[in-house]
């Protein structure tokens, strides 16, 4: 067995989510409570196989993360990662927005280096506490060799996704990061991680300074009005990720809300609430996705809604023409 000093060097961040609550006795109900070294103190284990550095970046439910919170948690990785004594980073963190965290990172940070982020769907208060076999397993991958160059993972259940692709599918079973049509990237078994496949579709989208702009998120259902597309606009949204209906379709009221909006300069950008599949411009009637595309709307591809606000609040750092930013969403 490798010596203490010569075992791979990780950094683990922790900022929070389930995986560091425990059930308060006056609220009955779980809260913060455990710290990134609280949770390395639960993995005995870790002593044969990794060192880890931890740094107590936030303890908050993950429902708590935003735009000024993904910058700080990028700006403490990429510091980690320069360092030549760091293999690769582990992120601590609540499962409701995890993967939206891991696409943030996925494309501001450049890194060969991995950078796996974890989570628990049951607190440290139950026997069955799924935290510490992830955050094992999470340096499993952080030192496997294969890891690197596969961009941001999560690592969950015994199983990898890339975070493009993963979304939470459950809202209380351990096995709740999945990859639709694409499928794991691979598993860990007890006795080696195993990579299938690798995301074929990966982009850099520089941060820059200050603040990101804002963009909000309207849902299309079943007689909607549109009105939630000109509040989000009045309120000061530089840009809208519309959750269509299908391969992108809206309805006409909502359609001549989505005109408004672009006429006013603001980028539209068509996802879909359906879980699997991309949109497409496909039909012809009045809000219908190839009516949307002449009006001036770009379609999210396969991205969710969640995900497509990322990449628009990054992309309007530099451009709002509608043609630039169909390019980067069809990369």
């Amino acid at each position: 067995m490798p010596t203490p000093t010569l075992l791979p060097l990780c950094q683990l961040i922790s900022t929070g989510g389930t995986i560091a609550m425990k059930i308060d006795p006056v609220r009955q109900a779980p809260v913060p409570a455990l710290s990134g070294q609280d949770l390395l103190a639960a993995v005995p284990a870790m002593s044969r196989l990794a060192r880890l550095e931890v740094i107590e970046l936030f303890n908050i439910p993950s429902d708590y993360m935003g735009p000024e919170r993904w910058i700080s948690l990028k700006q403490a990785v990429d510091a980690a990662l320069k360092r030549s004594e760091i293999t690769g980073v582990i992120i601590s963190h609540g499962t409701d927005t995890l993967e939206e965290t891991a696409w943030f990172l996925d494309l501001t940070v450049q890194s060969d280096k991995p950078i796996v982020l974890i989570g628990a769907q049951r607190n440290a208060s139950v026997p069955d506490f799924d935290g510490p076999r992830n955050l094992l397993n999470a340096a499993r991958v952080c030192v496997a060799p294969q890891a690197r160059g596969q961009g941001v993972l999560i690592a969950m259940n015994n199983q990898i996704n890339a975070a493009r692709e993963a979304s939470k599918t459950h809202t209380a079973d351990v096995e709740t990061f999945k990859s639709g049509d694409f499928g794991f990237l691979g598993v860990i078994d007890d006795d080696k991680v195993l990579f299938s496949r690798q995301s074929g579709r990966r982009q850099h989208v520089p941060l820059r300074a200050g603040a990101l702009p804002r963009v909000e998120i309207v849902p299309m259902f079943a007689g909607a009005s549109g009105d939630l597309v000109r509040s989000a606009v009045s309120h000061g949204a530089r840009g809208l990720v519309v959750q269509a209906l299908g391969l992108g379709n809206v309805n006409v009221e909502m359609y001549e809300a989505i005109k408004e909006a672009m006429a006013q300069g603001v980028p539209v950008i068509i996802s879909t609430r359906v879980p699997n599949g991309r949109v497409s411009p496909a039909y012809g009637f009045d809000g219908g996705g190839s009516t949307l595309k002449a009006a001036g709307a770009v379609f999210a591809d396969n991205l969710s809604p969640q995900k497509a606000r990322i990449l628009l609040m990054l992309a309007l750092q530099d451009t709002a023409s509608a043609r630039q930013l169909q390019g980067i969403f069809d990369r």
